[in-house]
């Protein structure tokens, strides 16, 4: 399980690795620069230089433990929550030629090397040392792909949607017991005299 750095590690993870195994320059491949961005960054037109962008657009709950009947450890720790990440990575570039030798290679990196393990996920995120993501492609529809751009209101950039699966967010320790709410009754002399005449 993570802490709550997690989202934010493994998007920085992705592109992290993504730019320790892009070949150098020499092997015929063009120079790209490789960011994590907000939204708010998605939204600024890029400068002239390739760059691949990776872009956290949406975070659901995991289909598959969201409804975890997982029992609490001596009522110390809660259910983790289990998220699912989806993201979009981008391409900007002015050379076709770099914006489609880019995409070819990260689809080839994600799909040969689905596996995120502690070994290459950032320290940020305090996974435990069995912790495992998996980079899952994902189909976007047109209709949704074009309301992200739309929403966000830079040009159309070629893009690869891919989803993060699971991100597990270790809960906060429980308190050792609940507050108690209690009423509390008073009897008079006079209530309790009614109570020995019936």
């Amino acid at each position: 399980m993570a802490n709550i750095h997690g989202l934010h590690s493994v998007g920085d993870s992705i592109i992290k690795f993504l730019h320790s195994t892009y070949p150098d320059t020499d092997d015929g491949m063009p120079s790209c620069q490789f960011q994590l961005i907000s939204s708010g960054e998605l939204a600024e037109e890029p400068g002239d230089d390739t760059r691949l962008t990776l872009y956290i657009y949406r975070v659901t709950y995991n289909e598959h433990l969201r409804n975890s009947t997982m029992a609490r450890i001596n009522n110390q720790r809660g259910i983790p929550l289990s998220l699912d990440l989806h993201f979009m990575i981008s391409i900007w570039s002015d050379s076709p030629v770099a914006e489609h030798t880019v995409c070819a290679w990260v689809m080839q990196q994600l799909h040969n090397h689905p596996i995120l393990d502690v070994s290459s996920l950032t320290e940020d995120g305090g996974w435990q040392a069995d912790e495992v993501i998996q980079i899952i492609p994902a189909e976007l529809s047109n209709e949704d792909l074009m309301r992200i751009w739309d929403a966000l209101a830079p040009n159309y950039r070629l893009s690869i949607s891919y989803i993060a699966r699971s991100v597990r967010i270790e809960p906060e320790a429980l308190v050792e017991s609940q507050p108690v709410v209690a009423t509390r009754f008073n009897y008079s002399e006079k209530a309790l005299e009614e109570v020995n005449d019936a």
